[in-house]
């Protein structure tokens, strides 16, 4: 893990199951491991209390897809935050290989913070806007 507040990194495994008839990673994996870091960053860095209150669901996922990864390799997730509205959080994501330090696809995902009990939109505390986003950015919500 590097700096909790600039980036957050898990490794990963390319597993056999990974991998599609192309012989590489399915670009469905990608948005898997996007999501695995997203919730590893929330786990290890948010107090209890908001983790017991708060859900976060994706709105929009955008991915760019650099270079293909193969079944055997190790790589890392790289993410941090960006601005935030009242229900839109930027989230920035980087898949990289792990000893090459070569990227293999970039994304960007919009979550919006949910109540647990209602399943509707939340405002989040103070606590968790500033843990979870930069300055706030213009734009409808």
């Amino acid at each position: 893990m590097s700096n909790e507040r600039d980036r957050f990194s898990i490794g990963i495994d390319v597993l056999p199951e990974d991998i599609d008839l192309m012989g590489h990673v399915n670009n469905v994996v990608y948005l898997r491991w996007v999501q695995d870091a997203a919730v590893a960053h929330w786990a290890t860095l948010a107090p209890a209390d908001e983790r017991q209150t708060l859900l976060w669901v994706v709105r929009r996922h955008e991915i760019d897809y650099k270079r293909p990864a193969f079944a055997g390799d190790r790589l890392k997730a790289e993410t941090w935050i960006g601005a935030a509205t009242r229900f839109a959080f930027d989230r920035h994501t980087e898949i990289i290989e792990a000893s090459r330090g070569r990227i293999l696809a970039v994304a960007r995902t919009v979550w919006c913070p949910v109540d647990r009990k209602s399943g509707r939109p939340a405002d989040v505390s103070p606590v968790v806007r500033n843990l979870f986003s930069t300055l706030a950015q213009a734009g409808p919500e």
